[in-house]
């Protein structure tokens, strides 16, 4: 009972001393400064607002995380479906409007959910709706309605690096971009890349990097994109299993996707090093109507690097020295990028800088020794057999 007391005790004077302080800080502050004990509680109280707006804020950052959307919301937000922006395996993208003002692009896949339209659906949201950076699309949502399964990405303006190389469609015209240009994008590109084997909590791994999958906004920065196919990895893990084989795009997928060997985040390199390939020659990497000895890009860019005609690789007219000096550094890159063998290519993180300059680049083994050669794979040609010169 005694102890009752005293803590109540304690508790009166601790509110009468926090009085007593309260009021003796506002008369030090009348004193000093010259204002009015209003003044004063209107400085406190200025401070309490101050709060609001940081907590507003590290809400949203708690809160960050893919919304919800009803079948209505969606079809309000995008006019009824009525302008479309492309399509593709999944589905169909249309050009939305949040009801804040915010430009979107909603893919709505098909309705007849299969198991591999079911997969990409939860690789999108489980991949690339936990993750944000400036080189990755960003998802805002989502919707699993009876009748409306779509996702809401951030829209950009550009549209797909695709139509910058080759064009929208077979025969028409590429859009021109400065060398420069293109450089910064396989840059930001590589940084994306990086950050999903690097830099997230899981190790990502996209498996289907393309030119058609690399979006650009209104000043070029490019974004990567579609994590459809893409896959969760524990860091420790080096290699990933695949089930139903066939992952990725042909004439982008590594070889090990093909082959049925064990896949890894190498993967995403090999396809990269395709992406650099067509961004140096404005061109499909395989193009049967370019001729034989053309046909396929890679081959006969690795011949002019050998020959050490490397200028003839580059498409951009008027290029100066130091664009000819960044080709060839994308032109090097590629090479090593493409190596048959997975140890043998480079981390995304030393692409990245070998691409900025940063990094000193080999010379590049002949990355396609294994087409003429019957034992694929095989380490009895001693080319595959030491890789401890590959830049890592």
């Amino acid at each position: 009972m005694g102890n009752a007391v005293a803590i109540i005790y304690t508790i009166i004077v601790n509110k009468k001393m926090k009085k007593k302080i309260v009021k003796k800080v506002l008369e030090e502050i009348e004193k000093k400064n010259g204002e009015s004990e209003m003044q004063a509680s209107s400085a406190v109280e200025n401070v309490v607002i101050e709060v609001g707006p940081v907590e507003m804020f590290l809400n949203q950052i708690l809160n960050e995380q893919p919304m919800r959307f009803s079948s209505e919301q969606l079809a309000a937000c995008t006019r009824n479906y009525s302008s479309e922006l492309g399509s593709g395996g999944y589905g169909v993208v249309y050009k939305g409007e949040l009801p804040n003002g915010l430009p979107v692009a909603v893919k709505v896949l098909k309705v007849s959910m299969n198991k591999r339209v079911q997969e990409a659906f939860m690789a999108e949201i489980g991949t690339i709706g936990r993750t944000y950076h400036v080189h990755l699309v960003r998802l805002y949502g989502f919707c699993f309605d009876a009748n409306t399964k779509a996702l809401v990405y951030e829209y950009l303006e550009n549209g797909s690096l695709e139509k910058y190389l080759y064009g929208d469609e077979e025969g028409s015209t590429a859009m021109t971009l400065e060398c420069g240009t293109l450089h910064g994008i396989a840059v930001g590109t590589a940084k994306g890349i990086m950050y999903l084997h690097e830099e997230c909590q899981q190790r990502i791994v996209h498996y289907d990097i393309k030119p058609a999958n690399i979006l650009l906004t209104a000043d070029y920065t490019p974004k990567v994109a579609d994590f459809g196919l893409a896959r969760l990895g524990e860091r420790e893990n080096t290699h990933m299993s695949l089930t139903g084989g066939g992952r990725g795009t042909p004439g982008y997928a590594a070889p090990e996707l093909w082959m049925a060997l064990p896949a890894s985040e190498k993967c995403d390199v090999y396809s990269f090093g395709m992406v650099l390939f067509e961004i140096l020659g404005r061109r499909r990497n395989f193009d049967p109507s370019r001729g034989e000895s053309k046909e396929w890009f890679p081959r006969w860019v690795w011949e002019k690097y050998e020959q050490g005609e490397i200028e003839y690789v580059v498409s951009c007219d008027r290029i100066g020295e130091v664009d000819m000096e960044k080709a060839e550094i994308m032109c090097k890159v590629a090479l090593w990028c493409v190596q048959f063998q997975p140890a043998a290519r480079p981390s995304m993180c030393n692409v990245v800088r070998m691409l900025e300059g940063e990094m000193a680049i080999v010379p590049p083994a002949n990355p396609f020794h294994y087409v003429m050669d019957s034992n694929i794979g095989s380490t009895n040609s001693g080319l595959w057999s030491d890789t401890s010169h590959i830049p890592k």
